[in-house]
């Protein structure tokens, strides 16, 4: 029963195209308010506010989470009927062509911006990338946001005798078992996120957050593997699938309640107000319930997509063509766009939603003229090439 059922699951869903739309856009705003906050980044407005941070502390903890779930449900979508060497050949296409391309070609503006005052011109510092050397440490070789693509592709390898596994009618115990365990509102909650907290209680110590070395990170690529594999989960089964929407009430209850610890800890260490606690056990408090605020997002969006978002429209399609070009291109033309607008004498508002407009217009016309009609160009960014 649950195999059969399972199949009917291999259709694009609706839900899912959108969600993935509003991630993006969440990620645009994102990262071009990275310009006007406190946060470390490559490049900064002369005038900084708090005020952003607000809601990018919350964002900060569900975004790219949101989107490796969408990824999870999404590569089993795509392992279909394919073999394991089809599979790996198309992640390889889609994902490793796009990141060695972004990596010499999309990401060095960046870091041009960063270190402009150091170079005559930008192919005077592009020399600098053939070099080699990683980046930060003098070099100028980085993947800097497309750790996304990076991470998808070793996940979806990795995952993929798991994959094939949950394709199979061996998987029906153990499908049958998860929408046991995972049907109520209360397990769904917490069981996984419980799990991806013990994840951290045993790796982090190991892989502190400073660090935040993606290569040698284990906690952090553990951490998103979860949002990985999750997705996966409850998208082979049906029951549990159906169970996510039909629970979605439950979910945002707790995740509102979720966030009062959560707030309260951020506004402690902005000094708005004052926990009776030391500082060591807030911080720990902040992180433990960080991951739960994470979870409890992820999957109150999820549900509440089902039920809203599952709708047809002429214009999806195509617009989830662009979404990939448009992630990988964003952080560059931001950083570009932003470096001149953040020049001007304009207040912090202003800046944000020009930089935020320029950024998605130029993106979405570069798609449309210059990679969408030409083979070559949707080959480097990992679309499917037309006949």
């Amino acid at each position: 029963m649950i195999a059969t059922e399972t199949t009917s699951l291999t259709e694009r869903r609706h839900d899912l195209d959108w969600l993935r739309v509003i991630a993006i856009v969440i990620l645009l705003f994102f990262h071009t308010g990275m310009w006007f906050n406190h946060w470390g980044w490559h490049v900064k407005n002369n005038e900084l506010t708090t005020t952003f941070q607000y809601w990018m502390i919350w964002s900060h903890n569900f975004r790219m989470q949101l989107l490796l779930f969408i990824s999870g449900a999404g590569t089993f979508i795509a392992l279909g009927s394919r073999t394991a060497s089809q599979f790996r050949k198309d992640r390889y296409k889609r994902l490793l062509v796009p990141l060695i391309f972004g990596m010499l070609v999309i990401v060095p503006p960046q870091i041009y911006y960063e270190r402009i005052s150091q170079f005559a011109n930008y192919w005077d510092f592009y020399k600098t990338v053939f070099q080699f050397k990683p980046y930060p440490e003098g070099g100028s070789l980085s993947w800097h946001h497309l750790w996304f693509i990076l991470y998808l592709l070793v996940y979806s390898l990795l995952a993929l005798p798991f994959l094939k596994y949950l394709r199979s009618p061996n998987s029906e115990n153990f499908r049958q078992k998860c929408t046991k365990v995972l049907s109520s509102p209360a397990s769904m909650l917490f069981i996984p996120s419980i799990l991806i907290l013990i994840s951290q209680i045993i790796l982090r110590p190991y892989f502190p957050e400073e660090t935040h070395d993606l290569l040698n990170d284990w906690a952090f690529f553990v951490y998103y593997f979860s949002f990985f594999l999750m997705g996966s989960i409850c998208y082979s089964i049906p029951e549990l699938w159906q169970a996510i929407g039909n629970n979605r009430k439950h979910f945002l209850v707790a995740l509102v309640f979720s966030l009062i610890p959560f707030y309260a800890c951020y506004f402690h260490f902005r000094e708005l107000i004052s926990l009776p606690a030391h500082i060591d056990t807030i911080e720990t408090i902040f992180d433990v319930t960080a991951i739960f605020v994470s979870w409890f997002t992820v999957i109150t969006i999820i549900g509440f997509g089902q039920h809203y978002l599952n709708k047809p429209s002429r214009w999806l399609a195509p617009i989830n063509e662009g979404l990939y070009p448009f992630y990988i291109l964003h952080q560059s033309v931001i950083i570009a766009i932003g470096y001149y607008v953040c020049q001007w004498n304009w207040s912090i508002s202003a800046k944000y939603w020009m930089i935020s407009f320029l950024t998605a217009a130029s993106c979405t016309a570069f798609y449309i003229w210059i990679i969408r009609p030409f083979n070559v160009m949707r080959f480097l960014f990992g679309l499917k090439t037309k006949k």
